[in-house]
């Protein structure tokens, strides 16, 4: 049984060369460009490595801000909302079953 997989081959404006990325980093990137300025959240958009998916894009070349923001409730803290900076154009985008 395969894994499904997940791509989206981006274009940062205004010149850039196409960047492909791939897996669950592929799915957070795409849900930071759908965000827009709201940006992301591991609590708005449950994902288990958000850190580890910015990491990566920040490597591939994107620009993703960093917020922190505390929360209360029963158990207060902190938590980061990401927002991507770079103004991308998405090329291609593929989702395939396993």
């Amino acid at each position: 049984m395969s894994k499904p997989s997940y791509s989206v081959v981006v274009r940062v404006e205004p010149d850039g060369s196409p960047i492909t990325i791939k897996g669950r980093d592929a799915w957070a990137l795409v849900n930071l460009i759908e965000a827009g300025e709201k940006g992301c959240t591991p609590l708005t958009t449950p994902g288990p490595r958000w850190s580890g998916y910015v990491h990566k894009l920040r490597r591939a070349g994107l620009v993703v801000e960093t917020i922190h923001e505390n929360h209360s409730g029963p158990f207060p803290g902190s938590h980061a909302r990401y927002v991507l900076r770079s103004r991308v154009v998405v090329l291609s985008e593929e989702r395939a079953a396993a």
